[in-house]
């Protein structure tokens, strides 16, 4: 076997991996619409070894990133914190890194972000007492 098959096989093996079929392939596949085969080909031609063997490791950060960013739109966190000034960035990291740990322990996204929204609201409340 030559050095291109060996680095074909092994690409093949990285991308066939349960881990990346769970965690990439079959949710990105549903959100783009094709197949999993299709996503797999285009990753397979797109990717260099070296950056799929990394990829998946930084799976788990890329998506508590992406996480901490969906809360920060979603409750508004650059008004309160950028615009208005009433939170400190402290305050609110601190509010999406609790949201963040709860969905990535398996809650569902939409009912922590409505106990983020009353959260944020009694946060609010307790500023406006002084």
């Amino acid at each position: 076997m030559d050095d291109e098959s060996k680095m074909k096989l092994m690409k093949e093996r990285i991308l066939g991996s349960y881990a990346w079929q769970r965690d990439i392939i079959n949710p990105l596949s549903k959100d783009f619409e094709c197949t999993p085969e299709e996503l797999k080909e285009v990753f397979f031609k797109l990717f260099g070894m070296d950056t799929l063997e990394a990829f998946h490791g930084t799976f788990d950060v890329a998506n508590r990133l992406c996480l901490e960013k969906k809360f920060h739109a979603d409750l508004r966190l650059c008004w309160f914190i950028g615009y208005l000034e009433v939170l400190s960035d402290e305050e609110g990291d601190k509010l999406k890194k609790k949201l963040v740990d709860e969905v990535l322990s398996g809650r569902d996204y939409d009912e922590v972000l409505k106990e983020g929204q009353l959260e944020l609201f009694e946060i609010l409340k307790e500023k406006s007492e002084y």
